[in-house]
């Protein structure tokens, strides 16, 4: 009988400290759950932000604002604009000075 008791005694201690440890590590995986679900939450505001200052960034009155300001550019004027235009070639003189494409000498 001596023995017995002995052996359920440890089986109780066995079964007790199982139980605790157990315990302590659902803790913890807890804690940890809620650090990621709330490290989770932080980075979907973040993407949210950047979504933001994207759309605001691809604004045209932004996009005039930084070409105005940091790049100097300035509205182009008629009065300002140069037009260059080729001179025109005669097909026949080019035919002449220029080899024909494809053609091997």
């Amino acid at each position: 009988m001596g023995r017995l008791s002995v052996l359920a005694a440890m089986v109780l201690m066995f079964s007790a400290i199982s139980l605790v440890t157990a315990r302590y590590q659902a803790r913890q995986l807890y804690n940890q759950l809620d650090k990621y679900t709330t490290q989770a939450e932080d980075l979907e505001i973040d993407w949210r932000k950047l979504q933001l200052d994207r759309a605001q960034a691809s604004r045209n009155a932004h996009v005039d604002k930084v070409a105005r300001e940091e790049l100097r550019m300035n509205v182009i004027v008629p009065e300002r604009t140069i037009y260059v235009s080729q001179p025109s070639v005669n097909p026949s003189s080019a035919n002449q000075a220029a080899p024909a494409v494809g053609s091997r000498r």
